[in-house]
């Protein structure tokens, strides 16, 4: 009986969610925004690196070049078509990337991906100015904020119930064996590149979407916005919060660290980076399995039953 009350909790948890902008005001739609494109470049994030254990800083790449894509093309391709060739761009680029960097591991995964996002922005500002002989671009869409953020919503789902699918799936079972033992689950018969390279392309679609459905909100865009590093920092940060093994855990940490960082970004703007740095260093301490992780070992200490486990690997 309480299995079957979770699908109806969660089609009416969807609904009141997707009601809110109806009767929010602009900035609180704006806010809606925010929270929306946090949980889904965090849940996004979570799906190919928290099985595999693989550090991406190449968030902001993918999100960059998806507010790109619609820069590039408002004036000239429908917006809905627009979001396919985003995420066709986001697909070549992630396969290419892929292929080339997915045997790398640990540390030098890290520092690859870290420099691939600064190489996307390098080779943006150049076209930009070399070619189009200016740095930024104007983007004039017809969709306002509650478009966007039901946009982003669905997107979210959908990354939800793409992750739920695949914890079930025996692709579930192969990437959570590469996250264990990589050489183990190669000698187990487990094609490890492509396992790795086909979460790795769908979390760069994803990724990517999420920065071309926002990009008609900002209006101008430039390198400076899009391609920002923090944006891959907080992603990793909220993820790691929540807990990235775990289907619910993006959500937990991006909501509430989302309200944070607005607040820092406003309170203490000029030392909103050491205070992000700190944010991390307490959270791989103090949490490093997240806080769902957590709240579940302090239900077992008190003898209470503790749901949500670790999602299931096949």
């Amino acid at each position: 009986m309480k299995n079957a009350l979770i699908p109806v909790g969660l089609c009416l948890l969807l609904l009141a969610l997707a009601a809110l902008p109806l009767v929010a005001g602009a900035y609180l739609q704006g806010v809606l925004v925010g929270v929306m494109s946090a949980v889904v470049l965090a849940s996004a994030w979570a799906l190919f690196s928290g099985p595999t254990k693989y550090i991406s800083l190449a968030t902001v790449a993918f999100f960059g070049l998806g507010a790109y894509t619609v820069a590039v093309l408002a004036d000239h391709v429908p917006f809905g078509l627009i979001l396919i060739v985003a995420g066709a761009v986001g697909l070549a680029v992630a396969l290419v990337v892929g292929l080339a960097t997915l045997r790398l591991a640990g540390v030098y995964f890290v520092i690859f991906s870290f420099g691939l996002a600064e190489l996307v922005r390098q080779l943006i500002t150049w076209a930009e100015t070399t070619l189009n002989k200016t740095l930024g671009r104007y983007i004039f869409i017809d969709i306002d904020a509650r478009g966007i953020y039901w946009l982003l919503l669905a997107l979210a789902v959908a990354t939800l119930a793409l992750r739920w699918w695949i914890e079930r799936s025996r692709l579930g079972l192969a990437v959570h064996a590469i996250g264990d033992d990589e050489t183990v689950a190669r000698h187990a018969g487990i094609n490890v590149t492509a396992v790795k390279l086909a979460l790795f392309a769908i979390s760069a679609v994803i990724i990517t979407l999420a920065g071309a459905i926002q990009a008609p909100r900002w209006t101008y865009v430039e390198p400076s916005i899009v391609f920002n590093p923090t944006i891959s920092f907080i992603t990793l940060i909220m993820a790691l919060l929540g807990g990235a093994t775990r289907l619910w855990g993006p959500v937990f940490g991006a909501v509430p660290l989302f309200f944070f960082f607005e607040w820092l970004s406003v309170k203490v703007p000029d030392q909103f980076s050491v205070i992000l740095g700190l944010a991390f260093i307490l959270i791989v301490f103090l949490v490093p399995n997240g806080v769902l992780d957590l709240a579940q070992s302090a239900l077992r200490r008190l003898g209470l039953p503790a749901r949500g486990k670790e999602a299931p690997h096949a």
